[in-house]
């Protein structure tokens, strides 16, 4: 417990130190000196705050996402960007945005979500039809459907003259984050909050069909809930940010090491530890290359592909 309320302050430090990077002055000196209206009030309140908060909200909703379907698929090597899932949600906010632009928000979210349903489904679908000797043949199978999916979303984006929009959705940034652009992450929290009151559920579902049945609960009513959650929380983050890379694959399998596989004992440390992860790729993003900034999806991308290649071989060896 100790342990977990040092994250938390870690946590939090990485939170303040986000609200005073970037390229305008947001100083205490500069606020302090300052009235309501000023420069640096305004760029703390409309974007430094937002942007902070939007981290914190993606990164955790993100890892719990993975958390969950690892737990469902029972493999330590899936998460949304490797089974599917992400690819879907940004072909059906491609299918949105061609055949209803001026729907709101919320509305292509919905739809996007739905996609995001329908392509894990068809992941876990997959998986009964592959002959899994190799726990390394699952996330290959999510990354050729992922790829298929990508490919047709790619077509119908040049097809249309969508590639602006679809590399922005694929390139996760939190640059553009502003108040009033951010707020549909707070599902991402709701997604979160339901992963942990289930958490029990998705543990025992984790040990397979036969025994989940054998203690009394649906298997199918978890699965259909764990996939409810992983698709919100990709669509939303999908929709807000764009899409970050490995999150959910790299954090869970961390807290893993070190505190277990008891869901509820983790989700709070793969909420936290997932949160602190992209506060400190965000800010590392903002600094490299001052003033200019590294989009977040190359900073969590390049250090989740080196842990992922990490987990990787240690499995190998390991086994």
């Amino acid at each position: 417990m100790r342990l977990l309320f040092a994250a938390i302050a870690l946590t939090f430090i990485l939170a303040i130190v986000s609200l005073f990077v970037g390229v305008s002055d947001v100083s205490m000196q500069a606020l302090f000196a300052a009235d309501e209206q000023s420069r640096a009030t305004q760029v703390l309140l409309i974007s430094r705050v937002p942007r902070t908060l939007a981290i914190l909200l993606a990164g955790s909703s993100l890892a719990i996402a993975g958390l969950v379907m690892q737990m469902i698929v029972r493999n330590r090597f899936v998460e949304p960007s490797t089974a599917g899932t992400t690819e879907s949600a940004t072909l059906g906010f491609l299918v949105v945005t061609l055949f209803a632009p001026g729907w709101p928000l919320m509305a292509k979210m919905a739809i996007a979500a739905l996609f995001a349903l329908a392509g894990t489904a068809l992941f876990l679908r997959l998986l009964r039809f592959v002959p899994l000797r190799d726990v390394l043949l699952v996330p290959l199978v999510g990354i050729m459907l992922g790829g298929v999916i990508g490919a047709v979303t790619t077509f119908f984006g040049y097809r249309f003259n969508l590639m602006p929009s679809l590399l922005a959705w694929s390139m996760g940034d939190f640059s553009g984050v502003l108040r009033g652009r951010y707020e549909l992450l707070w599902f991402g929290l709701a997604g979160t909050v339901m992963a942990y009151v289930a958490a029990d559920r998705f543990t025992v579902a984790g040990m397979g069909q036969d025994f989940t049945t054998n203690l009394g609960l649906n298997y199918k009513l978890v699965m259909r809930l764990g996939l409810v959650i992983v698709s919100i929380v990709s669509a939303v983050v999908l929709v807000s940010v764009g899409s970050i890379p490995f999150l959910g694959l790299i954090v869970p399998n961390v807290v893993s090491l070190m505190v277990g596989d008891n869901m509820r004992r983790t989700v709070p440390w793969v909420a936290v530890m997932g949160a602190a992860f992209v506060l400190a790729c965000d800010i590392l993003g903002r600094i490299l290359r001052f003033p200019y900034e590294i989009p977040i999806s190359v900073v969590v991308g390049t250090i989740g592909s080196g842990l992922f290649l990490y987990l990787l071989l240690r499995k190998r060896h390991n086994g």
